[in-house]
Formats: C-alpha cells, structure tokens, sequence
C-alpha cells in the first residue's frame, strides 16, 4: 500500500511538470536560440551577466568564483566567434597592492561608438563598501587596458547599461546600498575620464536601487528599478535626465531581484524580470519564473514571453540589448551554475495585456517552487 501511494506521488509531480512545460511552450514563442555560454569554467559559481554588441560580434561579461562574496570571484568574459561562444577568460579580479584579495561584482559592458569597449566593474568585500573599476579594449575584448579606479565615491553602472543621450552624456544608471537603497546617475561626456553625478532621487518612502533606463524622445527617460517594496519603482525625467520624478510603485510585481530594459529601434520598451510576488508579505521570494513584457509607452505592459521556468529558482539578473539585425539578446544566471544566452524576433512575439500586475492565463501554468539552488544571496 505504501509503494502504491509513492507511485501515485511521483505521477502527480510528473503530471504537474509535464502541463507546466506545456504552458512554457506557449509563452516561447519567437525564441530564435537559447543557448549556455560554456559547458565547463574554472568557477562553481557565476552571477550578474553584461552582453553587448561589437564591431567583432558579441562580448558577455559575469563574475565567477566560490560563491558571490568570496574572495576568489573574477569578471570573465566570454566572446561570440564564429557561431559560438569561446572559452570563459579572466579579465579582472580583486587583488590589492598589498596582496589582499576582494571579490569583485557586477560588471557591465558598454561600447563607445566607433570607439573602445569599456568594462565597468566593482571591487570590494560587500556592496555597501564596494569602489568602481574600468578597463577598456580596442580589440573586442581580446586584450584589455590596465585596471583603472574610478573617481572617488564613483561606482559606474551598477548592474545595467549606460544610455548615450543625443546631448552627447553617457547616462550610468547607479544606486547605494549603504544607509538605505537609493539610485543616483554617474554622468560622462568624455566614455569615463571625468564624471559628474546627479541625484540621488526622492526615493519617496521606496528602497530602490539597480535602475534601467529607457528613452522615450525629446528628452523624455523613464528609469525601472528593483525594490524591497514587493513591486518595481519608476521615476521619470522630461530634460534628459537631469531633475527626476520622486520614485513610485508601478504595477508589476517584484521579488526583490534585478531586471533589466531597453527601447527598442521602433520606439517599444522591453522589460525582463521576474513576474512574480513573494509569499505573504516577504519582500524576497523565488527567482522564478523570468519574463519578457513590452510597452509603448512605458505604462501599459503587455506579456510577452516566459524566458524559464521551472520547479528549481534562481533564473535572474537579466540583461537585454538589441543588436543591429533587429533581434533581442538576453543573458541571465542559470540556478548560479550557468549563464543562459537567448536570442529572440521581437516580430514574433504575441502580446496579451497585463491588468492589474497579475501576468495572463497564469491559472495551472507555473509548478510549485520544491527547490532553492546552493548560493543563494541577496
């Protein structure tokens, strides 16, 4: 009797996992590949993903280490050559004139158009402490400049992308994590040499850090963050970026992890996230399912794809370009074993519109969260 009732468990699970992955199918339409970065590294461990176009192809950036806030985590870079990604390669870590070794965090890719390729980077045993460090290179990532710290105080972008704004400023995206959460920009005009800062923003009662810009014409940028406040934040500018709207709550939900978002060429917003609320009242919860939704105009989203999903958490911190043919180009952590690479036709996405934070036809679609993945942080 008791082998009768393990049987009919296991075929439940299985029932559950087989109509979840049913469900993903649908919500997977225009994935044109996905893909992992490598299938081995000299690393356990990989998180906070960066990609970016060259003029020699795509360039992904991560750190990998023990665990994120070890001492042994590096930035690695991983090149897209001839249909495939190459070997991951150290391209900075912590090391201190004195020997010390610190880990390193988050780093970001940004190309200077007709220019270098900057990596934006940070250093330091914790964010609240943690200092800004730049390399540069003119070969598409193969060589790399000596390690550079920013100005005192100066961090760079924090997780996602800078904007170079028609004024000619490159928009760095930042946040503290110090004395309470807030978003601040760092501001160059010259890809790094000096900088200027603005803010930090009313955060209006919210802890919000780790912003994405999005541009919406004549001047007009829109900023989305993560919070501790169990849904994305926005403020809003109108003269590129200089004053900014105290932050608000938007409707979409979100699990105190990062996203990320970009305008596309015909003007539409894309965001990736997380699209779902934590349990009660918590402010953290599962990093699963992750999700693609799109906007005109940066208010009303509308659904539009499910990256991942599964029993297993931690599909997060993505990143999204749009790359010169038109396509949509995502990385994210993989369960912090893997970086996960997936290109998409925007064209053939199907949209459904999101009312009231609540993602549609959800009812059935996701299966329960049986898991959290090994190094697990904040």
């Amino acid at each position: 009797m008791k082998l009768k009732k393990t049987y009919i468990t296991l075929s439940l699970v299985f029932a559950i996992a087989i109509g979840a992955n049913a469900q993903l199918e649908k919500w997977q339409k225009g994935i044109v590949t996905q893909e992992f970065l490598y299938d081995k590294a000299p690393f356990p461990s990989c998180h906070s993903a960066t990609i970016v176009e060259t003029p020699t192809g795509l360039v992904a950036s991560y750190f990998g280490g023990t665990k994120e806030r070890h001492p042994d985590v590096e930035i690695y870079i991983s090149r897209f050559v001839d249909g495939k990604w190459l070997t991951p390669v150290s391209a900075a870590n912590g090391i201190q004139p004195d020997g010390k070794r610190l880990p390193t965090w988050n780093p970001v890719l940004y190309q200077v158009p007709g220019g270098e390729l900057i990596l934006f980077y940070k250093i330091g045993p914790k964010p609240a402490e943690w200092w800004g460090m730049m390399r540069t290179s003119k070969d598409g990532g193969k060589t790399w400049s000596d390690a550079t710290k920013l100005p005192e105080g100066y961090i760079g972008p924090v997780k996602n992308k800078p904007v170079l704004l028609s004024n000619g400023n490159l928009f760095a995206p930042s946040s503290k994590e110090g004395k309470g959460w807030r978003i601040h920009f760092e501001v160059t005009k010259d890809n790094g040499k000096t900088w200027r800062t603005i803010g930090p923003i009313d955060s209006n009662g919210l802890d919000a850090i780790q912003p994405s810009i999005l541009q919406h014409g004549n001047g007009k940028l829109q900023i989305l963050a993560r919070t501790r406040n169990r849904a994305l934040a926005e403020s809003w500018s109108t003269d590129n970026g200089e004053t900014w709207s105290p932050m608000a709550k938007t409707n979409l939900p979100n699990n105190n992890s990062g996203t990320d978002a970009v305008t596309m060429k015909d003007g539409r917003h894309v965001l990736v996230y997380n699209h779902i609320l934590p349990p009660g009242e918590l402010a953290k919860g599962p990093r699963t399912p992750l999700n693609v939704s799109i906007s005109k105009d940066g208010k009303q989203w509308y659904a539009a794809l499910i990256l991942e999903d599964s029993p297993i958490s931690q599909y997060s911190y993505p990143a999204v370009i749009q790359t010169s043919d038109g396509m949509l180009h995502f990385i994210y952590t993989w369960r912090r074993e893997k970086i996960k690479h997936v290109v998409v036709d925007p064209s053939k996405l199907k949209l459904k519109k999101i009312k009231n934070g609540t993602w549609p036809n959800m009812k059935g679609y996701s299966a329960p969260i049986l898991t959290e993945t090994k190094n697990e942080e904040p």
